[in-house]
């Protein structure tokens, strides 16, 4: 049995608690309020190492993991701003040191966090941008070689957006999400991730829809930044089982990524291509491929071996758990599954939850032609998510076999009753909540 998860101090969770009703949006794009708390603090944003400005629909996350393990495998100290968390909020938080990072701690989480209070003084702010703000304060009192800094939501009016002079600005995959902040097309989303390029800094991009690789194109001349484009100023393929990555530099034959899926190759080619186009580090092939095979990003295909929650399922099940919640999202998880399917064949059961701003039939309809067991279930302790009954139905919409139940666990423990010839493959999707309360329902939190 693993250890329970381990959770914020109470003083660290009323804090929050108590930052989170200073503005009555969660969610409000604008400058203005992190402008005002920034000066306040001094410019915590001025006393930064480099800063590597990571945007995106999918992938940003694994390009950070593989950022930060290939810069650590070069012995350099890496600072990490991620979010949002899975089990603690502390995961945002990475602070870099010599021989690889280390969480911040609750206390001085705790401290940073009342020192950007005070200075803010009850103005309306968001509980994002008070926590960015923290994230600077945090890092600019920590000597660091390089900080790796991922937007939070779309690009341009995201609380991360106040470095003016980026080492680089990466752009991961553009798809549709969060329609109602960012547009509700292709091109508008890209335009606003396109946002965070800047003036004469490199813009690493990956392999983009043509909608959207014209917005980013077009901002990418009005910011005079370099653009270097998957595809085009850089190749990443799959041969023989392994990663071969090309530019003009030369090329590099290196192992598979550790992280499961096709996907992996090219978010691994995305910061691969980062790093050689800044030219910043001295980072030879073995720490890229060091950092390839090692890279570790919870929540994304991330295969579930022992636990708690493991327990409860049928014996010598292959239990999955992934944070995909949008149409792309699904569509390389699905690709994964597939890639799984024919390695060794298993029935497959699909439990899910999701928010309520979500598109469950277009996250669905991937998985429209692998299974029609899907279990939908609630996320626990979010008013906003969506109640599993309207997610059973969209999945009957696309001709699904959908059955709900009272949370993950429980759907999984109905599973031991059917009779399986052959062990299943379950996977856990839909939301990075529900990937977070599995995680530390399991005993096994990020760490």
């Amino acid at each position: 049995m693993n250890a329970p998860a381990a959770r914020p101090s109470p003083p660290l969770a009323g804090l929050i608690a108590r930052l989170s009703v200073l503005h009555p949006r969660r969610i409000d794009l604008d400058l203005e309020r992190m402008h005002r708390l920034l000066a306040r603090l001094d410019h915590p944003e001025r006393r930064l190492p480099g800063v590597i400005h990571i945007a995106g629909t999918n992938g940003k996350g694994s390009t950070i993991a593989y950022l930060r393990a290939i810069l650590e495998a070069a012995g350099l100290r890496v600072h990490v701003y991620t979010s949002p968390y899975l089990v603690r909020i502390n995961e945002c938080f990475r602070i870099g040191r010599a021989g690889g990072g280390v969480l911040a701690g609750d206390d001085e989480l705790h401290g940073l966090l009342e020192h950007c209070e005070r200075a803010n003084a009850g103005e309306p702010i968001t509980i994002f941008e008070i926590e960015t703000a923290a994230a600077f304060c945090l890092f600019a009192r920590h000597p660091a070689d390089v900080l790796l800094l991922e937007v939070g939501l779309g690009g341009r009016l995201d609380a991360t957006n106040v470095i003016d002079a980026p080492l680089a600005s990466v752009i991961a995959p553009v798809s549709m999400d969060h329609t109602e902040f960012l547009g509700d097309d292709l091109a508008a989303i890209a335009r606003e991730k396109a946002g965070i390029l800047k003036r004469n800094a490199p813009a690493i991009c990956a392999e983009q829809p043509g909608e959207a690789m014209a917005a980013i194109e077009a901002q990418a001349r009005r910011m005079q930044a370099p653009l270097h484009r998957a595809g085009q100023e850089w190749h990443v393929s799959v041969e023989r089982g392994r990663l071969v990555y090309q530019d003009e530099r030369g090329l590099m034959d290196l192992a598979a990524p550790r992280l499961f899926g096709r996907h992996q190759f090219d978010n691994a080619g995305l910061a691969i291509a980062t790093l050689r186009a800044l030219g910043t580090f001295r980072i030879d092939a073995a720490a890229f491929e060091a950092g390839i095979v090692n890279a570790e990003w919870p929540a994304r295909m991330q295969r579930l071996a022992s636990g708690a929650l493991v327990d409860q399922a049928p014996r010598a099940s292959e239990i999955w758990l992934d944070g995909g919640h949008n149409a792309e999202g699904g569509r390389v998880t699905a690709s994964s599954l597939g890639d799984l399917e024919e390695r060794v064949s298993r029935p497959l059961v699909i439990i899910v939850g999701m928010m309520g701003n979500k598109d469950a039939s277009a996250f669905l309809a991937n998985f429209a032609g692998l299974t029609r067991h899907i279990i939908a279930v609630p996320i626990p302790d979010r008013d906003n998510a969506m109640p599993p009954d309207r997610l059973a139905d969209a999945g009957r919409a696309l001709g699904m076999r959908v059955e709900t139940a009272s949370s993950a666990e429980a759907a999984l423990r109905s599973l031991v009753r059917l009779a399986y010839e052959v062990p299943p493959r379950i996977l856990i999707t839909g939301s990075l909540y529900l990937a977070g309360h599995v995680l530390a329902a399991n005993g096994t939190p990020p760490r």
